[in-house]
């Protein structure tokens, strides 16, 4: 039985690794396709830069993952905001005062998930036996 347990939690690593090379290849065929509409439109707007930081924290956080097996919840959140701002720059004239001030509210909920998270790992770290 522990062998077979062995046999399926190798094939499940292997499945997660190839799954974390196919994000991390998707990401960076995602920023050369934007780099390429860029170099066309011949400029470079605050949406494009953001959208290229998303991108590369993506890949951080697939990097992240690799090194550690573990993924920092705070990465995603940060990931969430940068989308909401750039949803919120794109769309900025075409959002009712409502919805705008919906996507701010959801920033700010995010932003303050992120420092109740901060705050709880520097307040109550791991033990030693939670971090192997």
């Amino acid at each position: 039985m522990k062998e077979i347990s062995k046999i399926g939690h190798k094939a499940i690593t292997w499945i997660e690794e190839i799954g974390l090379i196919v994000i991390a290849i998707s990401t960076v065929i995602a920023v050369g396709i934007e780099i390429t509409s860029m170099f066309e439109a011949r400029t470079v707007t605050l949406a494009d830069l953001l959208l290229l930081f998303i991108y590369l924290e993506v890949l951080a956080m697939v990097a992240m993952y690799l090194d550690s097996g573990k993924l920092p919840v705070r990465i995603p959140l940060y990931i969430a905001i940068v989308a909401l701002a750039r949803y919120m720059i794109l769309d900025m004239k075409s959002l009712d005062t409502w919805r705008m001030l919906g996507v701010a509210g959801a920033m700010l909920l995010v932003s303050l998930a992120v420092l109740v998270i901060r705050y709880g790992h520097t307040r109550f770290p791991y033990s030693k036996e939670d971090k192997s």
